[in-house]
């Protein structure tokens, strides 16, 4: 098989299946960020060796930060796998649709406003429209195929 059709094979895992991965990696990078988040904010502070308070909040925005993270995950690919499965195309407007569809609903929710709701939408439809357009990859592809090690014996002159 030619190595420029592998890329229509990677549709090895079901929908659902990429959805939870979304979710799943959204959780662990929102986490992450919330774990950082938290470092720069005022701690309470700690008196007589007592850290409980300072570690709830800590907890409390890993949290916050790793739901939030986990839900647009989630809603972004699952939303782009829907409108995939009923264009019947792979193109950057499933992405900008589910990209929209994340912002709007999980970040309008947490601002409670039609206005944030609004631009969160058509920011992260914006950001996926232009990843998606750009080529999905950071690799041109030459036509050639690289292996991490040569199956030809070398001579004596090669050394």
């Amino acid at each position: 098989m030619d190595p420029s059709e592998l890329r229509y094979l990677e549709d090895e895992d079901p929908p659902t299946m990429k959805t939870i991965k979304g979710a799943t990696m959204g959780l662990v990078a929102g986490t992450i960020f919330g774990t950082i988040v938290a470092t720069w904010h005022d701690v309470p502070r700690v008196e007589r060796n007592v850290a409980l308070p300072g570690l709830l909040r800590t907890m409390r925005m890993m949290g916050n930060y790793g739901l939030t993270f986990a839900a647009i995950g989630g809603v972004y690919i699952g939303v782009e796998q829907l409108v995939q499965h009923y264009r019947m195309k792979r193109d950057f407007v499933n992405g900008a649709v589910g990209g929209f569809v994340a912002g709007a609903s999980i970040l309008g929710y947490k601002g409670k406003s039609i206005k944030t709701a609004l631009s969160a939408g058509a920011a992260l439809a914006i950001t996926s429209s232009l990843i998606d357009a750009g080529g999905q990859t950071t690799r041109i592809d030459n036509g050639k195929e690289y292996l991490p090690y040569t199956t030809k014996k070398r001579t004596t002159a090669d050394q």
